[in-house]
Order: structure tokens, then C-alpha cells, then sequence
């Protein structure tokens, strides 16, 4: 931050197609638009203001130090939300009839949660509760475990037909059930269940596409309690958001992943857009935009409130097997990012890929459903497949009732998958980076 870094081709055009976003506020064109323009691949940028916030946590973190590790981040933590870099965003806030007030910062704190969970063969696979997206990763893979896929063969007609079909099938589900579990009475035990997975499998049809969005299903009867909550019809929520076509959806993610030498494991999904809302001058922040994400449908089970978290789309999620570390993956890439996991994690499982050959195996995704994004388009039957799959294929999911279109060889939009294998017989550790975006995989 401090000293730049060479401005890549990926975020140059992000930055040049969001140009008058950044123009609107002075102190975003400051840092994104340093000469009256965007930096141009291979320039510095620089961004002086945010090193200076991150020092200001450092040096709040060293006053501590003799006090102990917890005092010391705690330390940190508290310049942010109640010291000067609290002080500077709160005085914005006044300064342009903004809503955040003093108690905003001071009284928030992230809960640490329980991961949901779910088994794939003898793997166990580790995700994000329905605040965000991280059960539909879980729940297709409970869907697709009851098919011989190797026999379907990799990315064939039918393979493709089927992985998509489940995929529509649980993001139904998203779409009637997922919201903050602490404003809606989430029926995830259902939703995550293998007889419900059973009873939803039987709903694909081999050879047809449902060429809408298929109806939710009923998680109640497997949630181990009485039906909390009856909801509307999936496709009154499809209807209502009146959308189809493009969602102003902005490239705001990124994924990050990390095994140490004694077997410690990351995995974060960092995002957030700078374009839509001004940077904190002196501080190189961006107070989140994320309820674009939330709905204005009070009947949606992510409609907005005070205090509710929006149905966020990034997902970090790990593998174990057999009690063992196997992998932490994830992407950026919106309502794309579970679909390109799932099959990242077919390819290896199912398909023994190495890691890197699973990241770089041509993806498809299915957009027969709401954007997560407002205004929340709906693509009726949608499905985009990468050119590198063979023109018969996306022909014979033409005749099944999917409307197939293709992508580029390499689609930026079909994320950017970063995963770490863990090879515990050899003592190695795989990386694979996703060339689809600015993808590094590092070792020292």
C-alpha cells in the first residue's frame, strides 16, 4: 500500500469501465485516478492514505506488546473502531448527512461461528452459515453424491446437464430460505439434510432442463422440528424482482488461502466495491456497500433491516479427509463462485486432477435464477459454458432445454479459483492459481 505496486491489466480495465463512479468523490479519484485518469498497466499504485490506517494499528498493537498477544490485537482493534481512524470516518459521516453513528463502530463486533458441514465420499467439507451462500456449495454437494459421474464423463453433455440442474435446484432453495439466522428462522439442518438431498435428486431429469428456475423444496420435514415458517412460492419471489438481463454487479473480490509449515489453514473471501461509495478521506477506506445485496421485498428472506446481514456471496471454505486437512479453496466471482468451487472439487475428487489442472479445466454456470446483486436480474434458463468445450456439447444442452451460451476460452466471470492440497503422504503442498484473473500461488 505504501510503496505500490505495477497496476495489472484485470483491475486497470475494472477501474478504467467504473471511471465515473470513482469521479463522483474527490477522495476516490485521489487514489484510484491519481493523474486525472486511471493508471495505466505497469504504473505504481499507490495507496499512501490506507498504509497509513494499517500503521496506525500497528503502532496501536506495539503499546501493548508487554500486555500479551489478545491485549495487543485487541489494541488494534480498538484504534479502528474507537480511536482516530473511527474518528476520521464518523466525522465524514456528519460532515455528508451520512447514517453511521459512534455506537455503529464501537459496538460491533463479528461473531465467531460454528462452519457448516457436510460429507462428500470420506471428505468432510467446511462452509459459511446462510448469511451468505456458503450451504449451496453443501447442499449440491449432497445433490450430485448420488450419481456415477465418472461414468457420465468430465464435462460431457450429460455431466454438465446434471451438475447444473442441481445447482438450480438448491439456488431455489437460496432464493425462499437463506437470510441472517438471527432475523430468519433458517431451516438449514433440513436444507443440509442427505434424505432431503435424496428427495430433491429425484426432481432432475436426466435428459430435460426445468428452463426456469424449479420450485423450493420443503426442508421443514427434515429439520427435526415443526415448520417455523411457510414463506411464499419460489416463483413469486422469482417474479417479483421484475429484473431480467445484466445486474450491476461490480469485480469487488478477492480469495486468499494459506497452509503454514505446522498444518494451519486460511481461507478468506476479502471483498467490497470502491466505486459506489466515497472513500474516508485520510484513511483509504471504503464504509461498505454490501446492502446492495440485501432485497426490498419485505416478504424475501434477505430483505433489509436494521442490524441484518445482508445474503452475502463470498464463501471461504475448506476439505478435510478423514479427520485431516485436504483443502482450503474459494473464489471471487458473485452467484458464480460455489458453482466454479463445486467443480474444482469434482475435478480433483472425482476426476483425479492435480490441483492446478482442476483450477484450469474449461466451467460452465447456470444463471437461472435472481442475482444476488440489485437489482437482482433473473436469466431465465441461462447457462454459459466456456469455447473450449466442444460446439456438440453446448448443442446437445440446447436440445435438453438449457440456453446455452458460450463463453470466452478463459472467462474472468467464471471466477478465479485458489486452492492449496495438502498432500500428506509426500509431505507436499499443491497450489493452484486460476489464470482466468491475476492469480499467484506463492511457496517459501
Amino acid at each position: 500500500a505504501e510503496h505500490g505496486f505495477p497496476m495489472h491489466h484485470f483491475m486497470s480495465n475494472n477501474v478504467k469501465e467504473k471511471i465515473e463512479g470513482y469521479k463522483r468523490w474527490p477522495s476516490s479519484a485521489e487514489i484510484y485516478l491519481p493523474k486525472g485518469r486511471p493508471p495505466e498497466p505497469g504504473e505504481i499504485f499507490v495507496q499512501g492514505d490506507l498504509a497509513e490506517t494499517i500503521k496506525k494499528m500497528v503502532r496501536a498493537e506495539r503499546k501493548r506488546k508487554l500486555a500479551g498477544r489478545d491485549e495487543a490485537l485487541q489494541a488494534a482493534r480498538d484504534e479502528f473502531y474507537k480511536g482516530e481512524i473511527a474518528d476520521a470516518i464518523l466525522d465524514y459521516h456528519k460532515k455528508n448527512d451520512g447514517l453511521l453513528q459512534r455506537d455503529d463502530l464501537e459496538h460491533f463486533q463479528s461473531a465467531i461461528e460454528d462452519p457448516l458441514k457436510t460429507t462428500y465420499r470420506d471428505y468432510e467439507i467446511y462452509s459459511c452459515r446462510p448469511w451468505c451462500q456458503g450451504p449451496v456449495l453443501l447442499q449440491a454437494l449432497n445433490l450430485v453424491e448420488g450419481f456415477d459421474l465418472k461414468a457420465l464423463g468430465h464435462n460431457s453433455p450429460e455431466y454438465i446437464h446434471l451438475i447444473s440442474e442441481a445447482l438450480n435446484l438448491v439456488y431455489s432453495d437460496r432464493e425462499k430460505f437463506y437470510g441472517d439466522p438471527d432475523f430468519v428462522d433458517v431451516p438449514i439442518v433440513g436444507l443440509l439434510s442427505k434424505k432431503y438431498a435424496e428427495a430433491r435428486r429425484g426432481l432432475i431429469d436426466t435428459n430435460k432442463a426445468w428452463g426456469e428456475m424449479p420450485p423450493a423444496g420443503d426442508p421443514w420435514k427434515w429439520q427435526g422440528s415443526g415448520r417455523k415458517q411457510s414463506g411464499e412460492a419460489s416463483q413469486k419471489r422469482r417474479d417479483s424482482s421484475g429484473n431480467s438481463g445484466k445486474s450491476d454487479k461490480s469485480l469487488d473480490t478477492s480469495y486468499v488461502c494459506i497452509v503454514d509449515k505446522y498444518g494451519n489453514a486460511f481461507s478468506a473471501t476479502p471483498s467490497d466495491e470502491a466505486h459506489t461509495i466515497p472513500i474516508t478521506p485520510q484513511t483509504g477506506l471504503a464504509v461498505s456497500s454490501r446492502g446492495s445485496q440485501s432485497w426490498v421485498d419485505q416478504d424475501h428472506p434477505s430483505s433489509v433491516q436494521g442490524e441484518k446481514r445482508p445474503r452475502l456471496t463470498p464463501n471461504p471454505s475448506m476439505v478435510f479427509r478423514k479427520g485431516k486437512l485436504f483443502m482450503p479453496f474459494g473464489t471471487p466471482g458473485g452467484d458464480v463462485q460455489c458453482q466454479a468451487m463445486l467443480q474444482v472439487f469434482l475435478n480433483i475428487v472425482e476426476f483425479r486432477m492435480d490441483p492446478q489442472e482442476a483450477v484450469e479445466a474449461p466451467r460452465f454456470a447456470t444463471f437461472n435464477f435472481p442475482n444476488s446483486f440489485f437489482p437482482h436480474a433473473y436469466n431465465q434458463g441461462l447457462l454459459h459454458v466456456e469455447k473450449r468445450i466442444e460446439d456438440s456439447t453446448c448443442n446437445q444442452l440446447k436440445e435438453k432445454g438449457h440456453r446455452a451460451e458460450w463463453w470466452p476460452d478463459w472467462a474472468w466471470k467464471a471466477g478465479a479459483v485458489c486452492a492449496i492440497v495438502v498432500d500428506s503422504v509426500n509431505g507436499v503442498l499443491l497450489g493452484a492459481a486460476d489464470p482466468r484473473r491475476e492469480s499467484y500461488a506463492l511457496g517459501w
